[in-house]
């Protein structure tokens, strides 16, 4: 007998202790975070999703559970249409969010910068899986697409349901998600160039880094595209260049600066950011940047650098 617990509940805590559907729900988490992070592009938002989706599975009576079929499915079908929600009210707090808006960058779980020893098991970014679908270009073309868009092709593109099943989450019809699948193929074919080598794209990093470590503005201008972007996310929380740098010259020169003001205060390590070659800086031991890299041929076509202390959660572990 369970102490304090009163002998009539007995049988019923028995059963729920050995609720053999128990492990399968929560071995879904991993599948549920990798979904909420794709669609919303934050680890925070999508912890918030898995718990919600959690909440409502178990605000049901045990009979309206096992009446359900198939539990998972269930779960990343109420997942889903929470994201839906949330992604037609960020657009409105996006509008007064400070500066550009990037997605959280994600850790490579090995390569984590001060983690605990044990915290790994315990943050959601250990469970998202590192494909091609969350490189921070892919991410950044997600983030423009309508919440629809977004929703089908993720759906269907990356975790393979069926347009019918897309439908009833979407609220569409078939056809019309089809559609909407199809449109966010094109933004993501226009917006991404062919993928490098992965060797290739770490050796590219590190010339970068070496370059910007030595303040080579000549180095860093042929290493960037002519037409490269440099884009940061303080969101009010750190001090960055609000609007995007453009041209490959004017952001060596920034970024020269940068490296000239911040001295010896600033540390800059080879690290994978989602599921690509990026850098991080430490300031004075602490992460305080952490910088995602679009490669095109052997230049940078992007730089995406996220000083927002809210995204850097995983990579201030410990």
């Amino acid at each position: 007998m369970t102490i304090g617990a009163e002998p009539g509940n007995e049988p019923e805590e028995r059963e729920e202790q050995s609720d053999p559907g128990l492990g399968a729900i929560m071995s879904e988490r991993r599948r549920l975070i990798n979904l909420g992070y794709r669609l919303l592009g934050s680890l925070a938002d999508a912890e918030d999703v898995v718990q919600e989706t959690y909440a409502r599975w178990y605000a049901m009576s045990v009979r309206e559970q096992q009446a359900i079929e198939s539990p998972g499915a269930w779960l990343m079908t109420v997942a889903s249409r929470i994201c839906l929600n949330l992604l037609g009210s960020a657009r409105a707090r996006r509008e007064t969010y400070v500066g550009d808006w990037i997605p959280e960058p994600l850790p490579e779980p090995t390569e984590w910068t001060g983690a605990a020893p044990g915290a790994r098991g315990t943050d959601p970014a250990d469970r998202i899986t590192l494909d091609e679908s969350v490189t921070m270009a892919f991410m950044v073309v997600l983030d423009v697409m309508t919440p629809a868009e977004r929703v089908a092709f993720v759906l269907h593109d990356v975790f393979r349901y069926p347009f019918g099943e897309v439908a009833e989450i979407v609220g569409r019809t078939p056809a019309a998600c089809r559609q909407l699948a199809s449109s966010a193929r094109r933004r993501i074919r226009t917006a991404q160039p062919p993928a490098g080598p992965g060797v290739g794209q770490a050796g590219i990093v590190r010339r970068f880094r070496t370059a910007w470590e030595a303040q080579d503005i000549d180095a860093l201008i042929g290493l960037l595209d002519p037409d490269a972007t440099a884009t940061a996310d303080g969101g009010g929380l750190a001090v960055t260049h609000l609007h995007p740098i453009v041209g490959g010259e004017r952001i060596a020169h920034a970024y020269a600066e940068i490296a000239r003001v911040s001295g010896h205060r600033t540390t800059f390590l080879e690290r994978t950011v989602n599921g690509r070659p990026g850098l991080v800086a430490r300031q004075d031991g602490a992460v305080a940047t952490v910088f995602a890299f679009e490669i095109a041929g052997d230049r940078v076509r992007h730089i995406w650098a996220v000083r927002n202390p809210e995204k850097l959660r995983p990579w201030r572990l410990g």
